[in-house]
């Protein structure tokens, strides 16, 4: 198998709320067409792709760069880099994105843009609060976002976002260090571990594969769950807690070109990728069925190594299901209050319902997410007055309240109830 390009050394040394979300996207860019330098920062509309302004332009644009802890400036920053296996270090004058970036985090509730530089063990933020029109940047330096060797493609942080516990999480190339970092005043980092990848991971697809796996972004939903984006258009859901990561699907549509190097959620809770290596605007596709489809009138004359903003996915369906929690739910008249659901919350990927004192026939199984939108069908025969059917549930249907309604040939209802899925 021929392997992607990652954002990696080598890659340059060739090449040298309920309703729509609003948070402002953020871009990692180069200056224009042909160039890839991913050192400049950009805001753009997720839904057009239009560059909306700059935020910082690399050897343009003044700027402070602090040591978070003392706040005193930066003035010099070592920097190592490889030639045809000759290392070299340098020591020159600092700049925020010196190195290029390849992931970044945007944190809306400080309105802060995390990011750490492709190389260099530290974590940096670009404090957006401030009119100042010099952008002011703060640098922790923590060996814990490059482990080892910092030239090894392996350790580079490629993928970073802000889940819905308010945390960032960054997950090194090789899935082998799961960070988590605080966003508050006083920053934490903490290495999780390595991640693991599911059983039902197959085909030669692992988290830790470099050809299907490396390289890409990382989005968050509302129910605490991240989404791996590859560099390969694989996409993993991970479990914070037990750091599992499932891979639930491959895009398809996009340009043979196109690697998804860059990942945000859009106002209507699609997920818009870009691309670091070619020029060809952005696309987006939903978390459903990851058909990528192209954003008509993007700017085709930057790449993007990395899109970070607030929004989350599946941030609908928890505020619907917020607001649900406070309303008794419209009941349905049932034929037969035999049937019924087990086990509720569901823990694993199936449920069951148990079908007593029913007509024998056909029956459909409607699960529906509470923005009124099917998830699940399913088709059941009933045959005996006793009978139990299970119902799988897919990796694409996430964390939170749905509703499962049960109806005849006739399309009447004769049952319905709500499902946790945990």
């Amino acid at each position: 198998m021929k392997c992607k390009s990652l954002l990696s050394f080598s890659f340059i040394a060739l090449t040298f709320s309920a309703g729509a979300q609003n948070s402002p996207t953020f871009a990692i860019t180069g200056t224009g067409n042909g160039d890839f330098q991913w050192s400049n920062i950009r805001q753009v509309n997720a839904e057009t792709g239009k560059m909306i302004k700059d935020v910082y332009i690399n050897n343009k644009t003044a700027f402070s760069l602090l040591n978070a802890a003392s706040k005193a400036p930066v003035l010099q920053q070592t920097f190592k880099y490889n030639i045809n296996g000759v290392s070299n270090v340098y020591q020159m004058q600092d700049a925020p994105t010196l190195t290029m970036v390849a992931a970044a985090a945007y944190d809306k509730r400080h309105d802060k843009l995390f990011f750490t530089p492709m190389r260099i063990g530290e974590l940096r933020w670009l404090d957006l609060s401030t009119s100042n029109e010099s952008p002011k940047f703060y640098t922790e330096k923590v060996q814990l976002l490059n482990n080892g060797d910092l030239l090894d493609e392996a350790n580079h942080i490629t993928r970073m976002d802000i889940a819905a516990d308010g945390n960032g999480y960054a997950i090194s190339n090789d899935g082998n260090h799961f960070i988590r970092f605080s966003t508050g005043k006083n920053i934490s980092i903490t290495d999780l571990g390595n991640l693991i990848d599911a059983e039902s991971n197959s085909g030669g697809i692992s988290i830790h594969n470099r050809c299907t796996s490396w390289g890409g972004d990382m989005v968050a939903d509302a129910f605490g769950k991240l989404y791996i984006i590859s560099a390969s258009h694989q996409v993993f859901k991970v479990d914070i807690d037990s750091r599992i990561a499932t891979h639930i699907g491959t895009i398809t549509g996009l340009p043979a070109t196109f690697t998804t190097n860059g990942a945000a959620v859009d106002a209507d809770g699609k997920i818009v990728v870009s691309c670091a290596t070619s020029f060809e605007g952005l696309y987006k596709f939903d978390i459903k069925d990851f058909v990528a489809s192209k954003v008509e009138g993007a700017d085709a004359g930057y790449n993007a190594s990395d899109l970070a903003n607030g929004n989350l996915l599946f941030q609908k369906e928890a505020d619907a299901q917020r607001a649900l929690s406070t309303v008794a739910l419209p009941a349905a008249v049932p034929v037969n209050t035999d049937a019924r659901i087990y086990p509720n919350p569901v823990t694993a990927n199936e449920f069951k319902i148990q079908f007593d004192g029913q007509k024998a026939g056909k029956y459909m199984v409607t699960v529906t997410d509470l923005a009124g939108r099917a998830v699940l069908n399913k088709s059941i025969i009933i045959s005996t007055k006793v009978q139990a059917e299970t119902v799988q549930i897919t990796n694409t249907i996430g964390k939170g309240m749905y509703l499962v309604k049960v109806t005849d040939t006739n399309n009447q209802v004769v049952f319905t109830d709500r499902l946790m899925v945990q």
